[in-house]
């Protein structure tokens, strides 16, 4: 819980789940997710790669090199209880998620 517990470590578990649970780029991570610097989004990705949450794969064939980044089965586990406690939340009419799609594919909470 401690790694889950850094701001933003959730959310970029949820940022790579969404859509099609396809590799994404570092870019493409930092452009979904405006308000997280790049240093803290970097951190953040290795911390849940040792974690075994993430993988990492890199492309040094053509410059600039690119870092692709995709949910382990068990980071795709994790989102799956991550899903329930939103659901949790519905139901119990916690009030702190405007969200009431029930997909996190589609959304981030």
């Amino acid at each position: 819980m401690e790694y889950l517990s850094k701001k933003w470590a959730i959310m970029i578990l949820l940022e790579l789940y969404k859509n099609d649970q396809s590799w994404k780029r570092f870019s493409t991570i930092r452009k979904a997710m405006k308000e997280v610097t790049s240093k803290i989004l970097s951190e953040r990705l290795k911390e849940l790669e040792v974690e075994g949450l993430v993988i990492n794969k890199i492309d040094a064939s053509a410059f600039p090199v690119k870092s692709e980044y995709k949910l382990t089965e068990m980071g795709i586990e994790l989102v799956e209880v991550i899903k329930e406690i939103k659901v949790w939340a519905l139901k119990w009419k916690i009030d702190n998620c405007v969200c009431k799609n029930q997909d996190c594919r589609v959304c981030i909470l």
